[in-house]
């Protein structure tokens, strides 16, 4: 006898309007809920995720179940980091109408390698690069790939410097790879992020076998300080330190590179974005001379995660290292997105650019940048105020303060962590522990910085109490 097997049943996902609704009215509750709960999830709502350790179900189960499930555990154990009070890493909230997008682009599952698969994608693609290289002040000849984040815009940006001056040296890199390639030489400050020493990693370029130049105290790389360049270099320049908010000293670097034919790289994972604002253009202004920049969206712009984009200053060197062709793939006279990303199959994060840039419009961005700033400077001044010592010069949204000792300093971090009111993450800065505060959401307010201020310094002076007397540590420097 053969064994006739049982297909699953599929009609609770023919109609799934009933699915979706409950979800929008959880998730709306959940956004609801956020101001008033602990920016940080209670241990318990830790502890009960255990619940969900299971083994694979036999049969299938039912959509209502698996939101209800997900909502009524997962939601209790998820850091609000779309909270106002949230100023951990550089971590923005989600717009509005940028989530809203999100949530009809997961509807619309949208493949945006090619235009024939999601015209809609490719058009705001094109619009958003139209718009982003205004924004920036990049020339018009960039060519853009919209990735994951940071890491993967370096990655992107570094593969195509790394083509562009090994064909100058006759290699195609991309056809024969790296074994018996000409050597590059590449230059990193001593401050330079990890996702540029993990995209040069992952490129076979080497985290250790890079030239550092020292950073002076705030972070910055000392030009005075740079290796000869020639036409096989590439100098990964800093806007925006992720620990001060530092710039790199881009003009005479970048002159430099010019002079020598080498190959100028910037991670401006979030630094970029001080382009939008009239009063902290002039931070980003000399990194225009770059030939290539990296940047993130679910950072300052406030889009859902995941978002990055790799900027090329001449877009044929992009679509030279990340293009890739096959019979069946149809291409177009337009704008080809898969051209410039190393990804194939990838989501329409564009529309949700498009979707904040539409609603924030050119002052609404600078609005949002210029206020996130003057808050951070809030944080240094009441921080120092009373009596804490700011270990940076606050020029964008970040600022670093030490409560004393590196001991009680992670102390005090413990327990602003737990206490919920905020949520600051910790950080080493020249040898010393440190908190770091990040002002990035666009839902911070005034109220948001006050209640976070008065926590901060009613925790630090316990925790000082409890510590016992000549803990807090004598203030040396002031932002």
């Amino acid at each position: 006898m053969t064994e006739t097997l049982q297909r699953p049943k599929v009609d609770r996902i023919r109609s799934p309007r009933h699915l979706l609704a409950d979800v929008a009215a959880r998730a709306t509750d959940y956004l609801a809920n956020v101001p008033s709960r602990g920016v940080g999830p209670t241990q318990s709502a830790v502890d009960a995720l255990s619940a969900l350790d299971e083994p694979l179900p036999e049969g299938a189960t039912p959509g209502p179940e698996i939101i209800r499930l997900l909502d009524e555990l997962g939601s209790p154990a998820t850091v609000a980091s779309t909270s106002g009070r949230y100023f951990g890493f550089v971590t923005g909230g989600s717009l509005p109408a940028s989530l809203a997008a999100n949530w009809l682009v997961g509807a619309w599952d949208q493949n945006c390698f090619l235009s024939v698969q999601s015209p809609i994608a490719a058009a705001l693609e094109a619009v958003v690069l139209r718009w982003l290289l205004e924004i920036f002040g990049l020339p018009a000849s960039c060519g853009a790939g919209f990735v994951t984040g940071a890491t993967m815009a370096n990655f992107t940006c570094l593969a195509a410097a790394r083509g562009a001056l090994l064909r100058r040296a006759g290699w195609n890199v991309e056809e024969r790879g790296l074994f018996g390639a000409p050597e590059l030489k590449v230059i990193v400050g001593g401050e330079a992020h990890v996702s540029v020493l993990k995209a040069l990693a992952m490129l076979g370029l080497g985290r250790s076998r890079v030239s550092v130049v020292p950073a002076d105290d705030q972070g910055r790389m000392r030009p005075d300080c740079l290796p000869e360049l020639d036409d096989r270099s590439i100098i990964c320049l800093q806007g925006g330190n992720v620990n001060t908010g530092a710039f790199d000293p881009a003009a005479e670097i970048c002159s430099h590179a010019r002079e020598a034919n080498a190959w100028a790289h910037v991670d401006g994972a979030f630094g970029m974005w001080a382009a939008a604002a009239p009063g902290r253009s002039h931070l980003f202004r000399p990194f225009v001379e770059a030939d290539s920049w990296a940047t993130d969206c679910h950072k300052w712009l406030n889009v859902p995660y995941d978002s990055g984009l790799a900027f090329v200053r001449e877009g044929t060197y992009l679509s030279d290292a990340m293009t890739i062709s096959a019979g069946y793939l149809q291409t177009g006279a337009t704008r080809e997105p898969g051209r410039f990303t190393p990804e194939a199959s990838r989501r329409a994060r564009g529309v949700e650019i498009w979707a904040a840039l539409k609603f924030l419009g050119r002052s609404g961005l600078a609005e949002m940048i210029e206020k996130h700033c003057r808050l951070a400077k809030r944080f240094a001044d009441e921080l120092n105020l009373a009596g804490y010592e700011v270990l940076n010069d606050v020029v964008l949204n970040q600022v670093l303060v030490s409560f004393g000792d590196d001991d009680l300093n992670q102390r005090v971090i413990t327990a602003i962590q737990q206490d919920g009111t905020c949520w600051c993450g910790g950080t080493q800065w020249h040898g010393r522990s440190a908190m770091r505060v990040s002002v990035s959401c666009w839902a911070t307010t005034e109220d948001d910085v006050d209640r976070s201020i008065k926590a901060m310094i009613r925790i630090a002076k316990q925790q000082v109490n409890a510590c016992g007397p000549n803990r807090d540590g004598a203030r040396t420097s002031s932002a």
